[in-house]
């Protein structure tokens, strides 16, 4: 895409972190936003302030996408007003870090309901109409986690990897068409994520000077909205880490040691 004036964007976890920063920098180049999100007030509050900002007529629905039924009827609705979609931007997501014997196995569930079942529920809903248009771009928000699990993340590492495989089997359903499929493979970024992640605090303060500015990974994921590519990676130091341990998992498993124990 050349520009995102007129497009239409879904994002999910539009009501605050990244989602909505990039909800705000997409209708500041001319694109509608459509928004969804669980809380109605919040999604209400930030659709209010798009559209005082800029003329591009911002909507929302409240969607729990780990609700695959309301994903239908929500997604029926909002095909039935906007036509059609031009992005699909599955950002929503959650993390609970906790090693896996003490770990709790509904949040286990619950992470594979909203990480990896929502995000492909959403997908399911909006291809279709980008298959008869021959057009559009699917994002899926991953994780580094996707690519290099570490202790204490063995749930959340899990679907991230599962979000990893399913984009990559869908890019490659729709090579013959003019749809596109990235990823998105971020380290931890500053944001509320970690509220729920990592309760005790520890992570956080043990990784802060390694992690990724909100404002900076919301630019570069509308970056890639205008010039799509398989993958986006950030940082990229990080995913050499990542793709070095692919490589040789059981050497970097002996030299890193406690290195990567920082939950």
């Amino acid at each position: 895409m050349k520009n995102l004036v007129g497009k239409n964007i879904v994002i999910t976890g539009a009501s605050s972190g990244i989602g909505e920063k990039i909800a705000f920098k997409v209708a500041e180049m001319g694109a509608r936003p459509i928004l969804l999100a669980r809380s109605s007030d919040k999604l209400n509050d930030v659709c209010e302030k798009i559209n005082q900002q800029f003329d591009v007529s911002c909507i929302f629905y409240p969607l729990d996408v780990g609700d695959f039924e309301e994903v239908k009827v929500v997604f029926r609705q909002l095909l039935q007003e906007v036509d059609h979609v031009d992005i699909l931007l599955n950002n929503a997501g959650f993390g609970v870090f906790d090693s896996f014997q003490e770990a709790n196995f509904e949040d286990i569930q619950r992470m594979f309901e909203v990480n990896v079942l929502g995000l492909m529920a959403c997908t399911k809903e909006i291809l279709s109409s980008m298959l008869e248009r021959d057009t559009g771009h699917i994002i899926n928000i991953a994780s580094q986690a996707g690519k290099l699990a570490t202790p204490k993340s063995s749930g959340y590492s899990a679907s991230k990897h599962a979000v990893l495989g399913f984009t990559n089997s869908l890019r490659m359903e729709l090579e013959e068409t003019n749809i596109f499929v990235s990823s998105v493979n971020p380290g931890p970024i500053e944001t509320n994520f970690f509220n729920n992640a990592d309760k005790s605090g520890n992570y956080v303060k043990n990784i802060k000077k390694f992690m990724l500015k909100s404002d900076e990974v919301a630019e570069k994921i509308v970056d890639l909205m205008l010039k799509p590519k398989r993958e986006l990676n950030l940082p990229k130091w990080m995913n050499l880490g990542s793709t070095l341990y692919n490589l040789f998992p059981g050497i970097a498993e002996r030299i890193t040691g406690g290195i990567l124990n920082k939950k």
